[in-house]
Parts: C-alpha cells; structure tokens; sequence
C-alpha cells in the first residue's frame, strides 16, 4: 500500500483564537506545537499574519492576531518537522509586513478571499511565491458562488504561482454530495493545482467530509484540535490523525494536547456543534446571527431563531 499524500493544517491557533480573541498564553501554543510535532502533523497555522495598523481593535487581541516575526523566534526558539503557516485577508494585509521566507519562521503563508476578489488575492500569492513562501488561495463561502464567477475565477488561477487551492465550507452547509461536486469541479478546472479542504462543523459533517475530499485525492486537510475554531468550528485534528491510513501519524502526543489544553479551555470558551449553528448550516447562512444568538438570553431559544431567520419580513441588524 503506497503511503497516504494527505497533509493536516491545523489551525487551532488561527481558527480557534476567534473564540478567545486569540489570548492564548506562550506557553499553551508552546505545548500545543510541541504536541503537533510530536504527533507528526504536517503544519500549525499559529495565527494571522495581518497588519494591525488596517484592522479596529487590533491592541485588544492576543498577538497571534497578528504575528511579528521576533515573537515567534522566541516562542518557537527550536523548530521541529511541522511547518509554520500563517493566513492573510485582503485588505488587512500590508505586503511590507511580510520578511523573506529565509528571515521568518513561516513556511506557508495562506491568502483567504471571496471569489470577487480573486485577482487580488492572487496578487498577493505572487508578492509571498517571490519572497520563497509556499502558498495557498482560500476561497470563501464557495457554497454562495455562482457558476460563471467560479469558471472566471478558475482561468486566473490557473495561470498563477498558488500552490495549493482550498475549497472552503464557510457556512458548515455542504454535505458529502457537495464536496464530491465540487472537488472533481476545481481537479477539472485546475488540473496543475494541489487542492486543499476547510470544513465547519455546522451540521456535524466536518470530519466526514474531510474525508470525503480526502479520498478523491485532496491534499492539503484543515483541523483543529477538539475542533476549535469559531461558532460550530472545524474538523477536529485528532479523528484525522487516528482515522487517515496509511500515515505516520500518532494519536497519544494529541490525547496529552486535548487533556492539558482543550479540555480545561473548553469549560470556559464557547465552540462546537449546537442548535443555532446547525440551522444557519442548513439555511446556508454565515454564523453570525447564530453567534449573537449564542450570547443573548435568549441563547437556546431555538425555535423563534428558526423563525425569524425564515420568515422574508423580518430583518436582523447582525444579518448578512
């Protein structure tokens, strides 16, 4: 049997400091990295690599928010085999915050956009490709696309540096039928490119359709340990390393991880499968009228949430 291709990411830093504004301490992304590499995970997304001068409320998050390239050397002293990957948003980015590859800890640096800005994003790809960065292109809540902006799309990729293209769940609304769809679409369109996969937890079918992509040859795999990341989160790290054949993955290093880190942080953050994020998932709808939800009084009233997001006549101020 020829060994497994599939790379996981994990973003748990990244993704999961959207629960907790990123105030993770030194020393919890510390055990978290030294767990990962333990565990043979491929990459550890270890934050955002936005400029703070571009976004509001930059100086009340955590640093991982926005990485500078001398904390990491400090928190990261001794590099290990799992790479280091960051993600970058238009317009939140400016270029010049970005080292050289050969003067930073990252290795890869991921470009998340919308389809309308695809041009945009790739240029950014060519800024990070010619500093020596591997690279990937996120294209977001590709379940709201249309057809025709896709095909546009597909063409400039096509022609571009990026390494790796994502294929992104951003609502948690895609089922296996989705992925398939979609999946054999980009290998069809883009048959130079490496795939990767973002799945959200909405409807319970992150980890399944992580693998769905997986078996038809998807390469790059998102995670996040005890599936840590914003409103239903993500695919959690650990079934992907215990489940993937064929790999040299090992389970006990993330088992010490989730024990020592993500239980005890999950008593007091907020992330996972629950009612309201399971009918935005279903609806198709971003999270954040579920998220508002979620920290009102009213946070299990699921049935008036239901009705108020079906019913054409009402509006919400927090809706997309």
């Amino acid at each position: 049997m020829k060994e497994n291709q599939s790379k996981i990411v994990d973003c748990t830093i990244r993704d999961g400091g959207l629960v907790n504004n990123w105030d993770f301490s030194v020393e919890f992304v510390q055990k978290l990295y030294a767990g990962l590499n333990e565990a043979g995970v491929d990459y550890m997304e270890i934050g955002y690599k936005n400029s703070p001068k571009l976004l509001k409320g930059a100086d009340q998050a955590g640093p991982w928010r926005f990485l500078n390239d001398d904390f990491l050397k400090k928190v990261i002293p001794q590099k290990g085999n799992t790479k280091l990957s960051a993600l970058v948003d238009i317009g939140r980015v400016d270029e010049n915050d970005i080292l050289p590859r050969s003067e930073s800890l990252l290795d890869l640096i991921r470009v998340a956009c919308y389809v309308k800005d695809v041009d945009k994003a790739l240029k950014l790809v060519q800024v990070f490709h010619d500093r020596g960065y591997e690279t990937t292109l996120n294209i977001m809540a590709l379940s709201n696309v249309m057809e025709n902006e896709l095909l546009e799309a597909f063409e400039m990729i096509k022609e571009s540096v990026v390494d790796v293209v994502y294929i992104v769940d951003s609502y948690g609304s895609l089922d296996y039928k989705d992925m398939d769809y979609l999946v054999n679409k980009f290998k069809t369109h883009l048959p130079n490119k490496r795939l990767g996969v973002h799945t959200h937890n909405n409807m319970q079918l992150a980890f399944s359709n992580t693998l769905v992509a997986a078996d038809l040859g998807v390469e790059f795999l998102d995670a996040s340990v005890y599936g840590m990341g914003r409103a239903a989160g993500n695919c959690p790290t650990e079934l992907l390393v215990t489940h993937l054949k064929n790999t040299n993955y090992k389970l006990r290093p993330m088992l010490e991880v989730l024990e020592q880190l993500l239980i005890p942080l999950r008593e007091k953050e907020e992330w996972g499968y629950l009612i309201p994020y399971m009918i935005t998932g279903s609806l198709d709808e971003h999270p954040r009228s579920a998220m508002a939800l979620r920290a009102s009084e009213d946070k299990d009233k699921a049935v008036d949430f239901y009705d108020k997001l079906t019913t054409p006549e009402v509006s919400f101020d927090n809706k997309k």
